[in-house]
């Protein structure tokens, strides 16, 4: 049996309203549960299909004909486009001329087949996917070097089902010899994506005795699940002979998160100012509101002046029934200084 129905067809799910952790607005609505649809049955005797069912009635206005190369059922790239516009990538020609070729090739956007769009997200698919042996050979190669004149160099990489390199994890002897003196505090910190392939890189960084930043290792990974980042914690603990640091301290990813649990059961695990302040910034656009957000954070308050100082503060700025600002204020033992009294941070 198969069935074919409208693009409107059902309504959204209920839950993508109810989630809290939505970063992005929601969508327009499109589905409006139309119950136009195609249904045909095969016999197998006969070989042939039957029509069971056909509702050709729609609950909504139809499309105009020219918006419907714009669906996605529609749209996409075939073998002959994809054989074309790589062949004036490779060359160095900019997507969006590419495209403009593409339109002016085949007679307006309405015959091209794809959007603009497509064709920016088929080129990132290419790129995310395919890691060239010529990078994977020359890194490997330096590191290989690097071996030859660091005789405490570590390094490791995995690679996935398909051979290709899935994620690196390197730490000259410096580094090693840094974090036995000065790794008892680690920032954990993976918000750059500036290599060509738009991968994470994660930086295990620290502080010496002259308040200067320290780099304990580096981590090139493919993707941010708690399998990666604890193929990383571990990568880095085997390179650090086992030494656990007493604190972490990150950007507040999830997945993150998760692993420090697993990988670094007993240390404690601190949310990153800075990322704190920045969000703060995002989401609260006052700027009386930043300075008494940063006193909450690096005062020397016991639990209980946290406490009243955090309702004054938010009843002063009227923002009671905030959604971030009470979703920061569950995760207060986090990041608040009065929690962590008793812990050592480096200063």
């Amino acid at each position: 049996m198969r069935q074919f129905v409208c693009n409107r067809q059902g309504l959204r799910n209920k839950k993508h309203f109810k989630r809290v952790d939505r970063k992005r607005d929601h969508r327009r609505i499109t589905r409006v549960e139309c119950q136009a649809r195609l249904r045909v049955h095969y016999n197998l005797k006969k070989s042939i299909w039957t029509v069971t069912c056909f509702e050709v009635a729609h609950n909504h206005e139809l499309t105009p004909s020219r918006y419907v190369h714009l669906f996605p059922a529609y749209r996409g790239l075939t073998d002959a486009d994809k054989a074309q516009v790589d062949s004036l990538h490779s060359y160095g020609t900019k997507t969006c001329h590419i495209m403009g070729y593409m339109v002016a090739q085949k007679g307006g956007h309405a015959s091209v087949g794809f959007t603009k769009k497509d064709l920016y997200n088929y080129f990132d698919s290419q790129m995310r996917g395919e890691i060239k042996d010529g990078d994977v050979a020359a890194a490997l190669s330096y590191l290989r070097g690097k071996a030859d004149n660091d005789p405490m160099l570590y390094a490791k990489f995995a690679t996935n089902s398909d051979g290709r390199l899935k994620q690196i994890f390197w730490a000259d002897g410096c580094s090693r010899s840094d974090f036995l003196c000065f790794g008892d505090v680690l920032a954990f910190d993976t918000t750059y994506r500036k290599n060509k392939y738009n991968y994470p890189l994660v930086i295990f960084s620290g502080c010496n005795h002259h308040s200067q930043t320290v780099i304990f290792g580096c981590a090139l990974v493919s993707d941010e699940t708690i399998d990666t980042y604890k193929w990383v914690l571990n990568s880095f603990l085997e390179a650090m002979g086992n030494k656990h640091p007493k604190t972490v301290v990150t950007d507040g990813n999830g997945a993150m998160r998760e692993a420090i649990k697993h990988v670094f059961p007993d240390t404690c695990h601190r949310l990153c100012a800075w990322h704190l302040h920045k969000n703060a910034c995002e989401n609260v656009k006052s700027s009386a509101f930043l300075m008494d957000f940063k006193k909450a954070i690096y005062s020397d308050f016991t639990r209980e002046e946290f406490e009243d100082f955090w309702m004054n503060m938010v009843e002063k700025h009227g923002l009671v029934g905030n959604k971030w600002v009470s979703k920061t204020y569950e995760n207060r033992s986090s990041w608040a200084t009065a929690y962590f009294r008793d812990i050592f941070f480096g200063v």
